[in-house]
């Protein structure tokens, strides 16, 4: 009985060291380099490179084994993670009025998240086929195609799912953090003197000889736990189990070996500063490791891209984004899904960046600043759970969180120094995703302000159809409607324009709940209203996908049968007029029309068969 279960938990540690760690685990590739970049000017000599070492062991320490693999892991939605995620879970402890506040937050995590999403491909895989140039500058000309040509075909084969390619991930990337141990003891063993960077003095001693440039530094020192969040975002795929053990048997000692080995050569010999990942290698092993960091890096972008259009289904199912197709590319793993409209709007932005940015050092300014900021989004959130749901003791939630905020916010305001050095970029995408999340859910709560102020009460209506009934045709009518108060609109133009009644009528709603899922017993709430009207609630949680049909065999098992043939859906598309009365501003309000007229049809996203469908138009001023 046991055995299974250690199988099992191999299998899934196997599987987050493939997933979860892909970004942080690539984060070796530039941290220490970028820490002694050029404009901060600081010397690559014993004290210096000791103190740097142990901010980067302390960072790691500090902020991804306390904060996220002790702390945060704790705060799951029925097993799921994420900022999102989170502020379901936060804002359940306030009332209304202060609701608003934890959910704009969580907007605006989300919006650094799809800032981070472009960002981490760009500079990743940049920093990856830069190695070429340590084999021969011959290379250098032929970096950005590389790039470029990888980051292109990773976003082209993402319509094809990854559950083939994915299940490599996990054994690749035993291979790399191996490969990381390897070369960081291969020159630790030249010089073991290095190891005294784990005191944390030295990072003390650091920061009070170098005040303003160790402030400075910070903004590089972060890049090393760049890839923290995913922990927390990926713990419905595996568990917190395998990820803590992954992080704390392989992930955390590969990655303290290979920094100390950075740092031990660049002791032994400071002109390495320039690229100490790929000189710490033996000179024949460039080229492979070239090959092998592309690949992890190309593992870590993976992560993002998925995570990106996870967290869109979930604004969508939330209500937060409009209706977009999404296809499932697994019949296995129901996280497996693929966004086109996400998919080719990150590859152009990827795109842009890396011709923008040319090369992992410039582009290292714009990095950090979109995951600091999601950090302390996640410690605000996760202390206000602690205090309010896990009902910890106030003192202690307030001492540790305030530790963590503290941190969040040190690492944030150095990568803010770097605003106009590229730190404007994932601040800007950050921006654009939160006003539309922001313009949607607000102008699809004044759109519905608008249908409500039109509607006709649903109980004497209801009434009066059963006491002076017009004619009757033979069938079920499906009404979909976003209200439980209200008669459809599609009802009422029906009633106008044909002049019947089927001699069934559903009225059907789809409510996204703020849980991963629903239990299926718990998925549909049927009522009767009359002796003809019957009311169906289907819920859905954010990590689902609504199906008409789903629903229709769920409502059979409860004694409602539907014979498709005999089933007519009518769906009411609104056609949106901009006016002058009191609600978005105008500008916003375009934003709103721009974003409802692109959005996915209901019968395409409800995946209600075409046959049977029947649209009803309907004109709404805004």
């Amino acid at each position: 009985m046991h055995a299974p279960n250690k199988q099992a938990l191999a299998g899934l540690t196997l599987g987050a060291l493939g997933v979860v760690y892909g970004d942080i685990g690539t984060s070796p590739l530039y941290t220490l380099k970028e820490c002694f970049s050029p404009h901060l000017g600081l010397a690559p000599n014993h004290d210096n490179v000791l103190g740097i070492l142990s901010l980067i062991l302390w960072t790691l320490t500090l902020v991804v084994t306390l904060k996220y693999v002790i702390f945060v892991l704790r705060a799951d939605n029925r097993g799921e993670g994420g900022i999102m995620t989170l502020s379901m879970l936060a804002k359940r402890q306030f009332d209304s009025p202060r609701r608003w506040m934890i959910m704009a937050l969580g907007l605006i995590g989300a919006g650094l998240f799809f800032g981070d999403a472009v960002i981490t491909p760009a500079m990743s895989v940049l920093s990856a086929v830069e190695g070429l140039e340590i084999v021969t500058p011959v290379f250098t000309p032929y970096v950005l195609p590389i790039a470029l040509s990888v980051l292109v075909g990773l976003f082209v084969i993402q319509s094809h799912g990854t559950a083939k390619v994915g299940k490599l991930f996990g054994p690749m990337m035993l291979i790399w953090f191996s490969t990381l141990a390897v070369i960081g003891v291969s020159q630790i063993i030249h010089n073991p003197g290095v190891f005294a960077a784990i005191n944390p003095m030295y990072a003390v001693r650091f920061m009070s000889h170098h005040a303003h440039v160790g402030y400075l530094a910070l903004g590089s020192v972060v890049l090393c736990v760049t890839g923290a969040e995913a922990l927390y975002a990926d713990m419905g795929h595996f568990g917190r189990r395998p990820i803590n053990i992954a992080w704390t048997w392989m992930v955390m000692p590969s990655l303290a070996l290979n920094y100390l080995g950075q740092g031990a050569l660049v002791l032994s010999n400071p002109d390495a500063i320039k690229n100490p990942f790929f000189l710490a290698a033996p000179d024949w092993a460039v080229i492979p490791m070239v090959v092998l960091a592309t690949a992890a890096t190309v593992i870590a972008s993976q992560a993002v891209i998925s995570g990106a259009f996870s967290m869109v289904r979930q604004a969508i199912q939330l209500g937060y984004l409009p209706r977009m197709e999404i296809s499932h590319t697994s019949d296995q793993e129901i996280g497996q899904i693929y966004i086109p409209m996400v998919n080719w709007v990150l590859l152009a932005a990827v795109m842009v960046v890396i011709v923008t940015f040319q090369n992992s050092g410039a582009l290292a300014g714009a990095y950090g600043i979109a995951v600091t900021g999601t950090m302390a989004i996640t410690t605000l959130f996760t202390m206000f759970v602690a205090l309010h749901s896990w009902k910890w003791p106030k003192i202690p939630v307030l001492l540790v969180g305030s530790l963590f905020l503290i941190i969040d916010l040190a690492f944030f305001s150095a990568n803010a120094l770097k605003l106009f050095a590229g730190g404007w970029l994932p601040l800007l995408m950050g921006a654009g995703v939160f006003l539309m999340m922001s313009t949607w859910r607000s102008g699809r709560k004044l759109l519905m302000d608008r249908l409500n102020e039109m509607a006709i009460p649903l109980d004497g209506f209801v009434e009066n159809m059963e006491s002076y009934p017009p004619n009757r045709v033979q069938g079920t009518a499906v009404f979909l409607t976003n209200s439980t108060h209200g008669v459809p609109h599609a009802l009422l133009h029906n009633l106008k324009h044909n002049k019947v009644l089927h001699e069934r009528v559903v009225l059907l709603t789809i409510r996204g709940e703020d849980v991963p899922y629903v239990d299926e017993d718990e998925r549909v709430e049927i009522v009767q209203l009359s002796a003809s009207f019957w009311r169906v609630m289907a819920f859905y949680g954010f990590k689902e996908t609504p199906n008409v049909q789903q629903i229709l065999d769920l409502c059979a098992k409860q004694g409602m049968a539907f014979e498709l043939m005999d089933t007519s859906f009518f769906l009411s598309r609104e056609t949106l007029i901009q006016t002058d009365r009191p609600g978005l501003a105008p500008w916003r309000e375009k934003l709103f029309v721009w974003m409802s007229r692109n959005a996915l049809r209901a019968t395409d996203f409800f995946q209600i068969p075409t046959n049977r469908v029947v649209e009803m138009g309907a004109q709404v001023e805004l």
